[in-house]
C-alpha cells in the first residue's frame, strides 16, 4: 500500500491512503489519524489500511479525492530517529580520491552512518531555505526506509523484517560547512539542514521483484533546474543493504517503530571510455560527486553548488514507467522569500 500525510495545520498532519497510480487518495481517519499510530500498532492497523487501499484501487472508496503532492508533509513529519548511512562505497571512493585520501579498509565491512535531525522534516514540495548561498548548497538523492521495532543485536536478516515502508529522500548538505565540522571530530550538525522526503511511502511489496536483498532495483532520477543529471541504478552498487544498515544501529541499542534509515547518496561505478578515460554514464545523485569526478579528471571542480532559485526534482519510476513514490520537487530559497 501507499501512504502519505496531508498538511492540516498540525505538526503531524493527517494520514491518507494513496492509490497505486497516485491519482486518488482517501483519509484514513476511521483507522488512524497519524502514521506513527500505525507504526506503533502495525499488526492491527495495517491490515485495515490495506483494505482501504484495495477499495481505493478498485474505485470503491466512497470519499476518495484527487491526490495532490503539494499538500503533503513528509510521510512521517517528525520521527524518533533519522539515521543516514553511506551505503554506496563508490561515492565514498570518489570523494576521497578527489582529495588524495585512501578509503580505510573498515569502510568496506562496517557502514558509515550519522544521526541527523528528525524533529523538522520537509515535505516533497516545500522550499529548501538556506541562510547563505556561500554555505555550498547540495542535494543528495537517496532511498530511505521506516522501521517497526527492531531488537538490539538483530541480524541483518532479522532487521529486514522490521522494515515497514520505503520512500525517497533529499538529504540536503551544506558542503562548505562540512570540513570545519568534521575537523572537530563530532560529525555533521549545522552542515545538515532539514531533510525532505517523497510524497508517499510504500510497503515493500508494492515494489514487487524490484525489492530484492534489502535493495531497491530501480532507477533514481535527479533533475537539477529541469535538466536530468542522474539516472542512477539504486540496486547493484549498494554495498550495504538496508538490513545491514539497521543491524549496524542495533549493535548497541533497540530501534523503535518510527525510525528512519537512509541509504546515503545513490552512486554507480564508472566505466572505461575512449582512451581509458573513465566515464559515468548514469550521472550523479549529488553535486559533490560530480565535483569529485571533475577534480580526479581535470585537477579541479568546474561545477558550482546550488543557488537561490535553483530547483531539484527526485523521482523513481517502476518498470511500468509509473512514478512509485511521487516526486520530491523543491526550490532553493533565501530566508524570508515568499
Amino acid at each position: 500500500m501507499k501512504l502519505a500525510t496531508y498538511k492540516d495545520g498540525s505538526r503531524d498532519g493527517q494520514l491518507v491512503v494513496v492509490s497505486r497510480d497516485l491519482g486518488s487518495a482517501h483519509y484514513a481517519t476511521g483507522i488512524a489519524s497519524r502514521l506513527q499510530q500505525v507504526l506503533d500498532d502495525w499488526s492491527f492497523l495495517s491490515p485495515q489500511l490495506q483494505d482501504l487501499y484495495d477499495s481505493l484501487n478498485q474505485g470503491r472508496a466512497r470519499h476518495a479525492f484527487a491526490f495532490d503532492p503539494a499538500r503533503c508533509m513528509a510521510p512521517l513529519p517528525r520521527a524518533y530517529q533519522w539515521a543516514d548511512g553511506s551505503a554506496y562505497i563508490n561515492h565514498v571512493e570518489l570523494v576521497r580520491a578527489a582529495r588524495n585520501s585512501e578509503v580505510p579498509a573498515s569502510f568496506y565491512t562496517d557502514p558509515l552512518m550519522y544521526q541527523g535531525g528528525s524533529d523538522d522534516f520537509l515535505g516533497p514540495c516545500d522550499p529548501v531555505v538556506v541562510p547563505r548561498e556561500e554555505f555550498g548548497i547540495d542535494f543528495e538523492a537517496e532511498i530511505a526506509v521506516i522501521t517497526g521495532d527492531v531488537k538490539m543485536g538483530a541480524s541483518p536478516e532479522q532487521a529486514l523484517d522490521g522494515i515497514r515502508l520505503v520512500m525517497l529522500a533529499n538529504d540536503v548538505s551544506l558542503r562548505n560547512l562540512i570540513p570545519a565540522e568534521l575537523a572537530k571530530g563530532f560529525g555533521f550538525f549545522q552542515s545538515k539542514p532539514a531533510t525532505a522526503f517523497s510524497p508517499v511511502a510504500v510497503t515493500p511489496d508494492e515494489l514487487g521483484d524490484a525489492w530484492l536483498g534489502g535493495r531497491v532495483h530501480l532507477t533514481l532520477q535527479s533533475s537539477w533546474n529541469g535538466r536530468k543529471v542522474g539516472l542512477c541504478e539504486a540496486g547493484p552498487d549498494m554495498t550495504f543493504h538496508f538490513g545491514e544498515l539497521i543491524a549496524h544501529i542495533c549493535k548497541t541499542r533497540n530501534v523503535r517503530a518510527g525510525s528512519i534509515v537512509g541509504s546515503g547518496t545513490v552512486s554507480n561505478k564508472g566505466v572505461a571510455g575512449e582512451g581509458g578515460r573513465m566515464e559515468w554514464p548514469r550521472g550523479y545523485s549529488c553535486i559533490a560527486e560530480k565535483r569529485a569526478i571533475e577534480t580526479i579528471q581535470d585537477g579541479k571542480p568546474s561545477t558550482g553548488f546550488m543557488k537561490f532559485g535553483d530547483t531539484i526534482r527526485i523521482e523513481m519510476k517502476g518498470k511500468d514507467g509509473q512514478s512509485v513514490f511521487g516526486a520530491i520537487d523543491q526550490e532553493i530559497r533565501a530566508p524570508g522569500e515568499a
